[in-house]
């Protein structure tokens, strides 16, 4: 194996199979999490990945020779095994690559009550003890009891009780799983519900033979919208491999930004806990903070990526967060984000009155936004530096740097990323309108580019 570091990342794990990470790893992965973390026992879920099985029961056997026990939920969403930890009070440990190509694969931490184990808050010790593991052998006294646990069925339970669903009239639903594990998690949280469904790859195979399991990617969605303007839908929903992720489409097939869908959530969470706080990450629409506050709710910025948002939600109390990547997360998940929910609960706006989606969500959506556009850089700083001079001295215009470079001026604003794994810098845009959003991308983009 190579360098652990090659694949342990700023939150998760993720690497080649078996060149990156192999069951050796993974079985000295499980020993080291026991010892960095002092778990008595250990939730585990893996994704339908054909490694994922295997590189999950070698993270057992790692944890059992530690004397640990381990709860073992076999297939599942992410969202599952969040709720798994949460429901079980205990660590967990998914086996996802997400939406990564069939190559790859990882693993998703938690402690008890799915509190995230990132970088800075654990990950760099496992790390390194289960390197120090790979080069004297795992060994260990064993011990460990591995059983077996079903909680689908109370995972979804447990959704639906977060989420009045008694007035939804039957609605027409389209949902492409990409083959990824919402075709495991969808037919049961929606069993019951009035809900015309048409299942879009829902068969579990984890070589993606119809398209990424990636909804980000407006050419992932393609399949989709045509389906759902095929049988006339009401709505189409679209999940990410492991199925943390849910993307909207409205009955016209347009795309949704999750900024709307944020900001939608909000308000329904409003009205339940009114003064609550919201948490939305600095690349969500400028119209997020503003509804909220018009709903009653305290708005607050964070950085990008699912620590900072939980972290940040624990700190304040705050009730729900959203990010433009169709994260979704719920304090009454933990904190955990869950895609599920948040499609739950757009289908209770949706269902709750007789007009259709792209109505509801109108006066959710303010602004014309860009997209996340991703430009390859040899020098990160240096393609940053010279957007900031281009910007500098212009009347009304601001900077921050909470999170890469946030540039604000009147009526727009963008921020300018660097990417932590690859030479990119991600470019988001927003403004009043589509032309001026246009010219201030392109005018970044020009420099960046140079």
């Amino acid at each position: 194996m190579g360098d652990l570091a090659r694949i342990f990342k700023a939150y998760d794990v993720r690497g080649v199979v078996p060149d990156e990470l192999d069951e050796e790893t993974a079985e000295a992965v499980g020993a080291a999490f026991v010892e960095v973390t002092g778990a008595a026992t250990v939730a585990v879920a893996h994704d339908m990945r054909a490694s994922s099985g295997p590189l999950a029961a070698a993270f057992a056997r790692g944890v059992t020779s530690r004397g640990a026990d381990v709860v073992d939920t076999g297939l599942g969403s992410t969202d599952m095994l969040y709720y798994a930890s949460g429901s079980l009070s205990v660590p967990g440990v998914m086996f996802t690559a997400s939406h990564n190509p069939a190559r790859y694969n990882g693993m998703k931490m938690c402690r008890a009550g799915a509190v995230p184990i990132g970088a800075e808050t654990g990950l760099v010790e496992i790390r390194d003890r289960a390197a120090e593991l790979l080069a004297s052998g795992v060994g260990g006294e064993g011990g460990g009891v591995v059983s077996e646990r079903d909680l689908l069925r109370g995972y979804a339970d447990h959704l639906r009780t977060l989420v009045d669903l008694s007035a939804v009239r039957p609605l027409r639903v389209v949902v492409d799983a990409g083959n990824g594990m919402a075709g495991h998690t969808v037919p049961v949280v929606f069993e019951g519900l009035p809900l015309e469904l048409t299942a879009l790859y829902f068969e579990l195979d984890g070589t993606f033979p119809n398209h990424e399991a990636n909804p980000i990617e407006p050419e992932n969605l393609r399949d989709l919208q045509k389906a759902v303007l095929d049988v006339g839908a009401d709505i189409g929903l679209a999940f990410d491999g492991d199925a943390d992720r849910c993307w909207v489409v409205d009955e016209r097939g347009e795309s949704v930004s999750p900024s709307t869908i944020t900001a939608l959530v909000a308000a329904r969470e409003l009205a339940k806990q009114p003064g609550a706080t919201i948490i939305h990450n600095l690349i969500t629409s400028r119209g997020v903070p503003e509804i909220v506050a018009e709903h009653g709710g305290v708005p607050v910025r964070t950085r990008v990526g699912h620590s900072f948002i939980k972290a940040e939600m624990a700190r304040t109390g705050a009730v729900f967060g959203g990010e433009h990547s169709a994260h979704y997360y719920f304090k009454d998940f933990w904190f955990a984000d869950t895609g599920m929910l948040a499609a739950l609960h757009v289908l209770a706006a949706l269902g709750e009155q007789d007009r259709p989606l792209s109505e509801i969500l109108a006066g959710y959506a303010r602004y014309a936004a860009s997209g996340e556009i991703n430009s390859t850089v040899a020098d990160q700083r240096a393609a940053t530096a010279r957007v900031r001079e281009r910007f500098e001295g212009r009347d009304g215009v601001t900077f921050d740097e909470l999170d890469g470079m946030t540039v604000s001026g009147p009526g727009w604003w963008f921020n300018l990323r660097p990417s932590n794994t690859e030479p990119l810098l991600r470019l988001n845009a927003e403004a009043a309108d589509e032309i001026q959003m246009a010219a201030i991308r392109d005018e970044v983009l020009a420099v960046v580019r140079s």
